[in-house]
This record gives structure tokens, sequence and C-alpha cells, in this order.
């Protein structure tokens, strides 16, 4: 997968990652935790986006990766609508509503034009090599 020898070293892994980190913070700290049908959601969606990276990596084929890159992308997406109905209920404040919508489309443009390299790329993936 490109020049990648684990998809802990993907920088939109490790963005993914952080998001997810930071959405888990609020359910523990703020009322997000109490809106349980939200939180779940969130939670979920937040988890999927680093989950996705990683088993279309472990795919080992660059149409398969393109095809969780989008499911992760389709993730990130959810979770920036969730975030926006967590500030709208007043579970987050606008700082962190601001800073992880942010994150969230730095996130989903990273995937697209990985996804866009993935396609315009030769190679394969790992397993044929």
């Amino acid at each position: 997968m490109a020049n990648y020898n684990s998809f802990e070293e993907m920088g939109i892994y490790q963005l993914a990652r952080e998001q997810s980190n930071h959405v888990w913070h609020l359910i523990q700290n703020t009322t997000l935790g109490q809106d349980y049908k939200l939180r779940d959601q969130i939670n979920g969606s937040s988890g999927s986006v680093m989950d996705n990276i990683a088993e279309g990596f472990g795919r080992g084929g660059n149409k398969e990766f393109i095809t969780f890159l989008s499911y992760s992308r389709g993730s990130c997406c959810e979770t920036k609508a969730q975030l926006q109905r967590s500030f709208d209920r007043k579970h987050i404040n606008e700082e962190n509503y601001l800073e992880l919508t942010l994150k969230s489309q730095i996130i989903i443009d990273q995937i697209s034009k990985f996804m866009n390299f993935l396609k315009s790329s030769d190679r394969k993936g790992s397993k044929y090599d």
C-alpha cells in the first residue's frame, strides 16, 4: 500500500484515531454521554473511520482499499453530522465542535486525495507483489 508498512504509519489513520479519542473524551466528560442513542452513534461512526482504514489496508489490494476508504469517508461525514447534532443539543461547546468538524473535513479531504492516488497508481497492491 503506497509506501506504508502498516496502517498505523498513515497520517489519515493517525488523524482518525485522534478524532475517535477526542469524541470518546467528550462522551466521558460532557452530557453527550447521557444522550445514549447519539452517544452510541457518534462513538461507532468515529471508530469506523479508523477501523475501515485499517481493514482496507489489511486487504492488500488497491481496489479493496479504495472501497474501504470510501466507507471510512462516509463514516467521517456521519461523524460530522453527529457533531452538529451534539452541538445543537448543547452537549459540546463551540470550541470542541469547530475543532472536530475541521478535523473531520481534513480527514475527508485526505481520504479523497489518497483514493485518487490509489486509483491512478499502476501498482495493484501488496497481495499482488
